[in-house]
């Protein structure tokens, strides 16, 4: 997989990009360590174990290309973000219909995590976030229904 456009990662999403790098490095050693380990001409059930770890090794490898291809064209989130407009790298603040505020990141796709804050720009909600002003409604659809939110803040 080839990536040529250019990744926006936050400080954050760039030290965890680093993190599962150095994480596939080594489980990528160590699975190699263990197919050394492995005679090959043994049993029958050390040729499949032997056959599991090159799909695992792999495996590993095409994660880790990817990985790396990312953090090659990564650059990090503008600093100076347009308070007035909602764009990638912004802090967007939230109210739903029931009053409460939640708090979003809108980052790229790769370091996207809804349960901790950041939600991709390529997401329903992020897509219809881009561009909008405080106290602008955003709707989208999710799941079955409309979902409806307030922007209050942008930071």
């Amino acid at each position: 997989m080839e990536t040529t456009k250019m990744i926006y990662l936050s400080k954050r999403g760039m030290k965890e990009l680093k993190k599962q790098i150095i994480n596939l490095e080594k489980d990528r050693q160590t699975t190699l360590t263990s197919l050394r380990d492995i005679d090959k001409t043994e049993s029958h059930d050390e040729r499949l174990a032997r056959v599991e770890k090159l799909a695992t090794l792999e495996v590993i490898d095409n994660e880790l290309a990817v990985k790396n291809a990312a953090l090659a064209v990564a650059k990090p989130l503008p600093r100076k973000r347009d308070a007035l407009k909602v764009a990638l790298g912004s802090i967007v603040e939230l109210l739903d219909t029931n009053g409460r505020v939640i708090k979003y990141t809108l980052v790229d796709s790769l370091e996207a995590n809804p349960s901790d804050g950041r939600i991709s720009i390529k997401s329903p909600l992020g897509q219809n976030l881009v561009g909008k002003q405080i106290r602008d409604v955003v709707e989208w659809t999710a799941g079955m229904g409309r979902r409806q939110l307030e922007l209050v803040a942008i930071h």
